[in-house]
């Protein structure tokens, strides 16, 4: 837990947070998407050190900070507008004169409500509208993944023990020693003929753990084409939408 914290707005990146963590053992620097830059220290770290490690650091930090921008234009920014549907929900983002922020799942529509005065674009909000989206993609995937993955595995006779679905933002899929395949429910954003790529794949490696020459010629065989599905994965990054 932080004990103290500093926000100043610096003369080239806007505004900085300074925070002072026990937890702490070197000065690092975090920067994500439509957050301030956040420089975290350890407790017996001056205020004044922190900001003298920010002006050494600062081509470095301007050259991520430019990535970071490219990242902002691809994510989506949520308003009354915007026009969002996953696979079976709608989103609806409604106002009203009184009460909290808030989201829920009725009617396959994601609804969210919002004070009159409140700002959508506020970062918090924000997350509270893909905290909605993404337990949409969850309620789908649940009910959609594990059949599928059980037809594929019938098919081609490929057991698993277990299937698990998580808001996994690195991978799509993974299955363990004991082939227990894990799914994140994101797939539910890729295409149908993706998301067997997947299922596929995972279940490939209850054979085979790794990704030698003899599991990329069995995965062929399961799903011709399979390279070039990979290749087109990479179009889509799980952790932005």
């Amino acid at each position: 837990m932080a004990f103290s914290e500093k926000s100043f707005d610096h003369r080239n990146f806007g505004k900085i947070t300074i925070v002072k963590s026990p937890r702490a053992s070197r000065i690092s620097i975090s920067m994500k998407p439509f957050e301030p830059l956040r420089l975290t220290v350890p407790m017996l770290v001056s205020y004044k050190r922190a900001e003298e490690f920010l002006n050494q650091k600062e081509s470095w930090i301007q050259k991520n900070l430019e990535k970071i921008r490219k990242l902002e234009d691809r994510y989506t920014l949520f308003t009354e507008e915007t026009q969002f549907r996953t696979n079976e929900h709608v989103l609806e983002i409604s106002r009203h004169p009184e009460g909290d922020p808030g989201v829920s799942l009725k009617n396959k529509k994601i609804l969210v409500h919002l004070p009159t005065h409140a700002d959508v674009k506020d970062p918090g909000i924000q997350e509270m509208i893909r905290w909605g989206i993404q337990a949409a993609w969850r309620k789908e995937a649940k009910r959609y993944l594990p059949e599928r993955l059980g037809e594929l595995s019938r098919k081609h006779n490929l057991p698993y023990s277990k299937v698990i679905i998580k808001n996994n933002k690195t991978r799509w899929g993974s299955c363990s020693h004991r082939n227990n395949i894990n799914l994140s429910l994101h797939l539910m954003r890729l295409p149908d003929h993706l998301i067997d790529y997947i299922l596929l794949h995972e279940l490939a490696h209850t054979v085979n753990k790794n990704h030698s020459k003899g599991f990329w010629r069995d995965l062929e065989k399961l799903y011709p084409g399979a390279r070039n599905a990979d290749r087109e994965l990479k179009e889509y990054r799980i952790d932005i939408y």
